[in-house]
């Protein structure tokens, strides 16, 4: 395993960092609930990608071309698969009939739990890795069966519900079926009860946990550097909540991405399995990467789907208690 180029300070201070970022995020930029409108979200996924762009040109600068391209390449897969999971956070919003106004909280906190099963993953996935190099072939295969399986699966509608860990919830959290503003708690009858507000947030959690099983493998096969892992996930994943409040009302066009997506997973998992035969150089990853993004982008919007095939979702009422 190549010697990681983060030491003890550089992972203590982007930890820093990223940890001021959100406290001014939330606790200045945001302090009241409000719907976020295009031009903001605009301008948030402007200064979310700007940072991403000066860190790895630091990365570049100081620790070599190979580790800023590693970087670019898993910031751009992570970006990729991030727009899959706004796909899945406009349909949990409609079905949980979500006010715009406090989507950006549970987001905001969603993206808190993302961060720290992420770290967990990463750092279990390098220890894997650095101990068991067969490890390396097992990524291998489960990416291209993902890929494949993505690439023939039909959409379908989701179902919450049928989440572990929502079922969980509704049978041992003592719950109201109305919304309370932002709140994910509130005082009934002497005693604490969630709102569905924590339920949406528990949902939001859990597609996570799903999307970073695909996601930490994938960014594996570009670099078994722990901290580029660490940076260019961190940096994907700040940008997600801006990412959805400008995507979520035309991310049903872009309905190449889904192979675009399923080509970049199989080819990174190809990638994988071929490490000990043929490691094929990053500058040719990252130009294959973003060869499958820009076409599923561009098909899309040269073959768009006709209306009438877009998925309806109906918007359901919570009721929990």
């Amino acid at each position: 395993m190549t010697e990681s180029i983060g030491t003890p300070s550089l992972w203590i201070g982007f930890t820093a960092f990223v940890l001021a970022l959100l406290a001014l995020d939330l606790g200045v930029f945001h302090r009241k609930a409000h719907a976020v409108n295009t031009r903001e979200a605009l301008t948030w996924s402007v200064v979310w990608i700007s940072l991403a762009l000066v860190f790895n040109a630091g990365v570049y600068t100081w620790f070599g071309p190979e580790r800023g391209l590693e970087f670019l390449t898993g910031f751009l897969i992570e970006k990729a698969l991030a727009v899959d999971n706004i796909f899945v956070f406009v349909l949990l919003f409609s079905y949980f009939a979500v006010p715009s106004a406090l989507q950006h909280k549970v987001l905001f906190w969603g993206i808190i739990g993302a961060l720290i099963m992420r770290a967990v993953f990463i750092v279990v996935g390098g220890v894997l890795l650095q101990q068991f190099h067969w490890i390396m072939y097992l990524f291998g295969a489960f990416l291209v069966l993902t890929g494949v399986k993505l690439l023939i699966q039909p959409e379908g509608e989701i179902h919450p519900e049928r989440n572990p860990l929502f079922r969980l919830f509704t049978r041992f959290v003592p719950s109201v079926a109305q919304y309370h503003g932002d709140r994910f708690f509130i005082r009934q009858g002497g005693k604490w009860v969630a709102t569905p507000l924590l339920l949406v947030l528990v949902s939001v959690e859990a597609t996570d946990l799903v999307f970073a099983v695909d996601s930490i493998p994938a960014i594996f096969a570009v670099t078994n550097d722990p901290f580029i892992v660490y940076t260019s996930n961190i940096f994907a994943i700040l940008g997600l909540r801006s990412l959805y409040f400008l995507l979520a009302g035309v991310i049903h066009q872009f309905h190449y991405l889904k192979t675009g997506l399923a080509l970049i997973l199989a080819f990174v998992g190809a990638k994988m399995l071929l490490t000990d035969i043929y490691k094929i150089p990053i500058g040719v990853s990252l130009s294959v990467i973003a060869l499958l993004l820009g076409g599923a982008i561009a098909a899309s919007l040269l073959w768009p789907k006709p209306k009438e095939e877009e998925p309806a979702v109906t918007k359901v009422a919570v009721a929990l208690d």
